[in-house]
């Protein structure tokens, strides 16, 4: 996910109402960017859970893998926005904040995922923010560690065939090498951010 995909996506893309309310759907399938559809039964059963789960996707994957998953930071800076954000209700003008991460594991080096994020900031309580700036957890984390009330809402689901090479030299690379979802974080009834986190297929299976 990039901004200039954000600023295509209009407020009907994506999933709709699958998996905002179920865990299970028959016979769904998902869209892969060279148009062809993969099974959701196909995905690895972690790697479905983490794709619907509304909850802090580091905390679980320590607990799945059982190692520290560290934040490191690729990318962090402002923009002004140069046309509307459907997704995130804004209008052309606003400026908002994007970040780049990797998921890592503390012991193994594994990059279980990585994240893209749209923040509009400004609208963050000043010590999210402030944690947010300082870039050293995950915005999930300092939502969790905060107290603050959110509610996340879960807005396309699909499958990457990107051959974006070897992740884990013990494993090769899956058919399909990525597997993402984007979801939207509201706060105080106001969408505030947009996160697209890709999970690479080998390391799950």
């Amino acid at each position: 996910m990039t901004l200039d995909d954000l600023y295509n996506k209009r407020e009907q893309d994506g999933i709709k109402d699958c998996f905002r309310s179920d865990g299970y759907i028959h016979g769904v399938q998902l869209a892969c960017d060279d148009n062809s559809r993969v099974d959701m039964a196909s995905i690895p059963s972690f790697l479905r859970t983490i794709l619907i789960t509304d909850g802090t996707v580091t905390k679980s994957l320590e607990a799945y893998y059982w190692e520290p998953v560290l934040v490191e930071r690729d990318f962090q800076h402002c923009v002004t926005t140069t046309q509307d954000i459907a997704w995130l209700q804004i209008p052309v003008g606003e400026e908002i904040l994007l970040r780049g991460v990797q998921l890592r594991g503390g012991h193994s080096g594994n990059c279980y995922a990585t994240a893209f994020s749209a923040i509009r900031y400004k609208l963050l309580p000043e010590n999210l923010r402030e944690g947010l700036l300082a870039g050293s957890l995950g915005i999930g984390m300092l939502i969790r560690d905060s107290g603050l009330e959110t509610y996340r809402q879960i807005l396309d689901v699909g499958v990457k065939r990107q051959k974006l090479g070897q992740i884990n030299s013990k494993q090769p690379p899956q058919p399909h090498d990525y597997v993402f979802r984007t979801y939207r974080i509201y706060i105080a009834h106001e969408p505030v951010i947009i996160i697209t986190e890709s999970f690479p297929w080998a390391l799950y299976v």
